[in-house]
C-alpha cells in the first residue's frame, strides 16, 4: 500500500515550549507524555500515543545536548550547533534559571555545599518539587555565586551580564547570593512566616545601604582601583564598627529621656496604642540599637533577622500594633534623633535606621 508522507527541512530548531517546562520540572519522558496525551493541542489533533513520545523523546534530548551551553549563557548566542532565535535564547535562558520560591526558602542562607545537596531529597519530599528539579535549582545557585564571587563590581549587574537574565531574576539571585555569603539564618521556626520574596526585599535593602559598594562615589573609585571584589556581597566592616557609637542613644539616661519624650510627643493622639508605644519605648529602643552594637561579630549577622523578629516585632505584635502603627513609631523614632542636641552620628543613625524600617515594614504582617 502506498504511503505519503510530507517532509519539511529546516536548519531551526524546535522547542516546545510545554515540553521544556516539563523537562526542566523534572518529568520523566513517560510522566511527560502523560501530561501532553491529556492538553487540548493533542485531543484537537488526535495524536497517538507513540508519535507523542517520539516527539517527547527527541525533544528532551535537544534540551539535554542544549544544557551545557545554558550552564554558561553567554555562549549560548555564538554557537553553531543549534539554530535558534535570539528571543527563544532569552526564554531558554530565563526558565532555565527562574526557580521555585519554596525550594529556595528551603536552602536560604545555608551554605553552597555539597552537605547541603545531599539534603535535597529532604526537600523534595517536604515542597513537592521534583528531586532532578531541586538538584538543577541548587546547582544554578551555586554556579552563579561562584562566577560572581570572584568579579568587581555591583552583584545585580554582574549576574545579569553573566547569565543574561531579566532584572527581576537576577536581583533575586543577587539575594541569594548575599544570604549564602553572610550565612544568614533564615530557619527557625519564628521566621517560617517569611516568604522568599520577603528575605529577597530585605537584600536588596542590606547590599544597597550597608555594603562596600553602597559608599559614595570617591570611595567607590578607590575601591575599584584596590581591586576589592565582593563590593555587593560583604557588609561594610567600617560601618559596622561606626554602628557601636549608637549605643550612647540608650547608655546616656538623659538622652534616652529625651528621644522618648520627643517621640512620644509626636505620637501623642495619632494611635490607639499610644499608651503601649509609652510603655515600651525604652525596651524597643534598647532592642534596635544593641542589634546594631552588636554587628561587628559574625554569630550576631547571621542573626539579624531573628532578633528583629525576637526585639521589635514580637513585643509589637503582642501589643496588637498595627502596620500602620508600625510605619508611625519608626517614622518618629529615627527623626526624633535629629533633635537631640548632643547626638553626633546622624549619618550612621540614618543608614543604620533606613535599612532596619525597610526590613520591618517589609517582616511585619498584620
Amino acid at each position: 500500500m502506498a504511503v505519503e508522507l510530507d517532509v519539511f527541512v529546516g536548519n531551526t530548531t524546535i522547542m516546545d515550549e510545554e515540553v521544556y517546562q516539563l523537562w526542566l520540572d523534572g518529568y520523566t519522558v513517560n510522566d511527560a507524555v502523560k501530561v501532553r496525551m491529556v492538553s487540548e493541542g493533542m485531543e484537537e489533533y488526535e495524536a497517538s500515543a507513540e508519535v507523542v513520545m517520539s516527539d517527547t523523546m527527541d525533544q528532551y534530548r535537544t534540551f539535554q545536548m542544549c544544557e551545557r551551553l545554558l550552564h554558561n549563557p553567554t555562549k549560548l548566542a555564538n554557537q553553531l550547533l543549534f539554530q535558534i532565535p535570539p528571543h527563544r535564547q532569552a526564554m531558554l535562558i530565563e526558565r532555565y534559571y527562574t526557580f521555585d520560591d519554596v525550594f529556595v526558602r528551603e536552602v536560604l542562607g545555608k551554605k553552597l555545599s555539597k552537605g547541603t545537596k545531599k539534603d535535597l531529597d529532604d526537600v523534595s519530599s517536604k515542597t513537592g518539587i521534583t528531586l532532578k528539579s531541586c538538584r538543577r535549582q541548587f546547582d544554578n545557585f551555586k554556579r552563579v555565586f561562584k562566577v560572581v564571587e570572584e568579579l568587581k563590581g555591583p552583584l545585580v549587574e554582574n549576574i545579569r551580564q553573566n547569565f543574561i537574565l531579566s532584572d527581576k531574576l537576577a536581583r533575586d539571585y543577587a539575594a541569594i547570593v548575599f544570604f549564602a555569603n553572610n550565612r544568614f539564618e533564615t530557619g527557625k521556626r519564628k521566621l517560617q512566616y517569611l516568604t522568599f520574596q520577603d528575605f529577597a526585599f530585605c537584600a536588596g535593602q542590606l547590599i544597597k545601604n550597608w555594603t562596600v559598594g553602597a559608599v559614595g562615589e570617591s570611595v567607590f573609585l578607590y575601591v575599584l582601583d584596590n581591586m576589592v571584589e565582593d563590593m555587593d556581597v560583604d557588609l561594610d566592616k567600617e560601618f559596622l564598627q561606626d554602628l557601636k557609637e549608637l549605643k550612647i542613644l540608650i547608655t546616656d539616661k538623659d538622652l534616652l529621656d529625651q528621644h522618648k519624650s520627643l517621640v512620644c510627643t509626636a505620637l501623642r493622639g495619632k494611635t490607639k496604642v499610644y499608651t503601649e508605644m509609652e510603655t515600651n519605648f525604652k525596651n524597643l529602643s534598647r532592642g534596635l540599637v544593641n542589634i546594631a552594637a552588636k554587628l561587628t561579630n559574625t554569630k550576631d549577622v547571621r542573626d539579624f533577622f531573628i532578633d528583629l523578629v525576637e526585639k521589635f516585632i514580637e513585643p509589637c505584635r503582642s501589643d496588637r500594633w498595627a502596620s500602620a502603627d508600625m510605619r508611625l513609631y519608626l517614622t518618629h523614632y529615627t527623626n526624633s534623633a535629629h533633635l537631640l542636641d548632643t547626638f553626633k552620628y546622624q549619618v550612621v543613625w540614618d543608614r543604620y535606621m533606613g535599612v532596619i524600617k525597610s526590613c520591618i515594614f517589609k517582616m511585619y504582617h498584620d
